[in-house]
Parts: C-alpha cells; structure tokens; sequence
C-alpha cells in the first residue's frame, strides 16, 4: 500500500507541484481547494498521468471551521496513517496595516495560521502514535522580513513562522520531523498579470523538489528550514 500524504492548496502553484512531486514517487495523495471544477480537472490530469497512485479530493475552505473539520474527516475516513502533512492552504490580500479593509486580518489569519494550526492537531495523533511522520509548513520570507504592503499577511506568516518552530520543540520527543518552508517569489497564479517577467521567478517545482528531498534525508536528520529565493534576490 502507498505511504499518504496530506497537501492542502493542491490545484494550483507550489500546493500542485508538490501533489505532482509525491504521487510521482508513489505516494497517495489528499488534497482540498474552495473550487469544485479545479479539484474535478486536477484528479483527471493526475490519474491520467500516475495510473498506479490514487488522489483523493474533498471541496473544502479551510478558512472555514466547519470545512475544516469536514476535511479532517475526510482523512480520518481513509483509515491510513498519514506520513507527509504539507501546510500550503495561504491567502494574500495586500495593504497596510493603518489602512487595509475592516477584517482583513482575521481572514488572514484564519487561512493562513488557524488552518494549519487545527489540520495539525488533527493529524498528529496518528503521528505520535506511530512516532513518525514529517509535517511542512509554507511560510514565506514574509515570515521574516516585513514589507510595507504586507500587511496582515506579514502578521500571519510571522505567527505561522513560530508556531512551526514551536512544533519542532514539541515533536523532537515524538520522532516527528517538523520544516518551515519559507520561499520567495514563485511564479504563480497570483503572480501573472503583473507585468514582471517570469524568468524573475522561481517555479513552483524548485519549491515541491525541495520539499522531496528535505523529506528523504535519513531519520536521522531534519531539515528545520528551508529558505529559498529567486537566484537575483527578493522582488522589489
């Protein structure tokens, strides 16, 4: 039987590159989105392409609670031990703090932070359990270097940024391998339209590959982060 990896986000950017990357290397794979259709296009691309691993889809917003719940049923429901959790599901709504739209921030924070926060706790136990598994979290240079138009995103994956290395304190005794993603600029949807050119940009596949072999290092090592930007810098 395949090993399981739970990726959130998995329709579009670095959350597909990353479903991609471990159905290629045999695992199956859960993942979720808002969009139904984009979930529907995404299971035929892949089972078209990996014949022998399964991807199994749920429509859900994990911004949401109840949605967030219903997905960790959803994993539960397979009865399979979860041994990749990726915690990609993110939000970018630019401004600034003094001036940004009345909630910003609390929608911010509940996709991007309470999101991974509660699919952990969900998914943990089985971890410990098994004392093994390795959970990523996607911050972002964000995480670390504020930028003027950043906003409530920069609160957020400053906070996601601790609670990840809170994480590793908490899983060292558990055997359970704990990795803040922090990436640059990577071209994604988010990013066309904007006039710059692409080749500025890091792929989504340099993020997923990295991720894949942070993965594969002995049980004896873990890579606590990854920092990764375009090879000309930050974006100004």
């Amino acid at each position: 039987m395949n090993p399981i990896a739970v990726i959130t986000g998995g329709t579009k950017g670095i959350g597909k590159a990353c479903v991609e990357r471990f159905l290629e290397e045999g695992f199956d794979v859960i993942t979720c989105a808002r969009n139904a259709s984009d979930l529907q296009a995404l299971e035929k691309e892949m089972s078209d392409r990996f014949g022998s691993a399964k991807l199994y889809c749920q429509t859900s917003d994990l911004s949401v609670k109840d949605d967030l719940l219903a997905f960790i049923d959803f994993i539960v429901s397979k009865t399979r031990f979860v041994t990749v959790l990726i915690n990609n599901t993110g939000t970018f709504i630019p401004g600034q703090i003094h001036n940004e739209t009345e909630g910003t921030l609390e929608k911010t924070m509940e996709t991007n932070l309470y999101s991974a926060y509660h699919l952990t706790r969900g998914i943990l136990p089985g971890m410990i359990e098994n004392q093994k598994g390795h959970i990523f979290t996607m911050c972002s240079t964000a995480s670390i270097m504020a930028y003027p138009n950043g906003g409530s995103y920069c609160i957020s994956k400053f906070a996601l940024y601790g609670m990840t290395k809170v994480l590793r304190e908490e899983m060292k005794p558990h055997q359970i391998k704990v990795t803040a993603v922090l990436p640059g600029a990577t071209y994604t949807d988010s990013w066309k339209g904007s006039g710059l050119p692409e080749e500025r940009f890091m792929e989504s596949k340099d993020i997923a590959d990295t991720i894949w072999a942070a993965y594969t290092l002995s049980p004896r090592a873990v890579m606590e982060e990854i920092l990764i930007r375009p090879q000309l810098g930050d974006l100004d």
